[in-house]
């Protein structure tokens, strides 16, 4: 009986999962039901369960999941100030002018509101509600207008400091900072893949994205005053925060607190903080962070019963017969998480699927954190799968009627494909992520020892 607990497990997880139960208690309920047919079968002892109190301790006591809140916290304040709607007005009024102008300044905001919030869907509907209204007036393309809002908000995915960077950290077991540090350059050249896509789209069809009319009352010093006054201290802040981390100034969740109190200034010296969206932004993380704190409970209840029950062996067994080593098991995990995408979210896979193959990625002997950039590329596509992709729900919750779903869809898919892209350089070329290995020394190497003590 103890060869198909495991498959069982595994198997009523996905049936529970595409009734609709919510994740983080179908985890635990799973865990329970098969952790009690463990004990009763004889597959282990209790006490072996008892290891869940060490894990929960594990939970609160790590030093990443501090940064959560604070992240979280930082960007529900810079989104209910304002302060992120004034930054995409000023920038609109310096990119207008040029065809698909509204759309590099949605990319462009996209990239600082997504470093600041960490959440793929706050940043998303956010983005959503200043940006697409603004390009639909404008006589933008619907399919193109909707394509960016949503690739501008899943930046939220790899933009340290990323909310979502910090659970594969802590699901993989890898440094936090040195995710940071690998996960810059994929950012900047997806933002900079974005913006290519745009310019071509828009030389080629300028149709799709006019520019906007210019404002004669203004000279172009006025504007640029304006834009430094309302984008300059957002900026500042998130460039800050990003420097002090990878440098290793702060650890992220100083970097956090310090984006917190940063943003809480400006928030004062604007005069855009009040009680009442202080008061949002604090229940708004506090929901989050719980939904965050049990998912992660429940799923590590979820592995350790499914490790009791010989569930890792049952894993490895699966991937024994892989073909071309390390590369076919590369291949295989980012096609096999692209498609289980189409039908699960970035939650469910994140603390159900890769704690599964962590242990025989490091087997394989995989650099861990290229591995983990890797991974939040390709687990970005989960946001923009259609139809099932979280990031176009949050989306159509946002945008008038008169725009057809499909036509949600039909924009998402050029922004999908450059995320393929992005994930075949990624393999291609680790050195994106990974550091080069410091040259060794040249030339002779003089090693001086002491002599021998003086005779007194």
């Amino acid at each position: 009986m103890g060869e198909i607990l495991a498959p069982a497990m595994f198997l009523c997880l996905v049936l529970a999962l595409f009734l609709g139960f919510p994740v983080a208690f179908t985890l635990a309920a799973v865990g329970g039901a098969f952790g009690i047919i463990g004990v009763t079968t004889g597959h282990f002892h209790p006490a072996f369960l008892i290891n869940m109190v060490f894990r929960i301790q594990g939970v609160f006591n790590n030093d990443n999941l501090l940064a959560l809140p604070l992240l979280i916290f930082m960007g529900m304040l810079l989104e209910r100030t304002g302060i992120a709607q004034d930054m995409f007005v000023a920038l609109n009024r310096l990119f207008g002018r040029l065809s698909g102008g509204l759309a590099y300044t949605t990319i462009i905001v996209g990239a600082a509101l997504s470093a600041i919030t960490g959440f793929v869907s706050a940043s998303v509907v956010a983005i959503g509600l200043m940006a697409l209204p603004v390009m639909l007036r404008s006589k933008y393309d619907p399919r193109l207008a909707t394509g960016v809002v949503a690739a501008a908000g899943t930046l939220a995915q790899v933009i340290p400091p990323s909310l979502v960077l910090i659970i594969l950290a802590e699901q993989l077991d890898v440094s936090l900072l040195e995710i940071y540090r690998g996960a810059l350059l994929p950012a900047a050249l997806l933002i900079a893949l974005y913006l290519l896509y745009i310019f071509f789209a828009t030389r080629c069809f300028p149709k799709r994205a006019p520019p906007a009319p210019e404002d004669e009352a203004a000279t172009r010093w006025q504007i640029l005053v304006e834009v430094l006054r309302a984008a300059g201290a957002p900026l500042v802040i998130v460039s800050a925060v990003l420097a002090a981390i990878y440098f290793g100034v702060t650890t992220p969740t100083e970097g956090g607190a310090i984006g917190v109190c940063a943003i809480l200034l400006v928030g004062l010296a604007s005069r855009k903080l009040t009680g009442r969206n202080l008061r949002q932004a604090l229940d708004v993380t506090g929901i989050l962070c719980s939904g965050i704190i049990f998912l992660l409970l429940g799923a590590s209840f979820f592995i350790l019963v499914f490790r009791g029950v010989g569930g890792d062996l049952w894993i490895e067994s699966l991937f024994a017969h892989l073909p071309a080593g390390q590369l076919g098991f590369i291949v295989f995990v980012n096609a096999a998480i692209f498609v289980l995408a189409f039908f699960m979210d970035f939650f469910e896979i994140a603390f159900i699927v890769l704690p599964l193959i962590a242990p025989l990625a490091r087997q394989h002997g995989i650099d861990m954190v290229w591995f983990t950039v890797l991974l939040a590329v390709n687990l970005q596509t989960s946001f923009m799968h259609p139809p099932f992709g979280i990031a176009l729900y949050n989306l159509r919750s946002v945008t008038p009627a008169t725009i057809r779903t499909s036509q949600i869809y039909w924009g998402a898919v050029p922004f999908l494909a450059l995320l393929i892209l992005m994930v075949g350089l990624l393999i291609a070329f680790p050195q994106i992520v990974t550091r080069p290995p410091a040259a060794p020394p040249t030339g002779p190497i003089t090693i001086e020892l002491p002599g021998p003590p003086a005779d007194n």
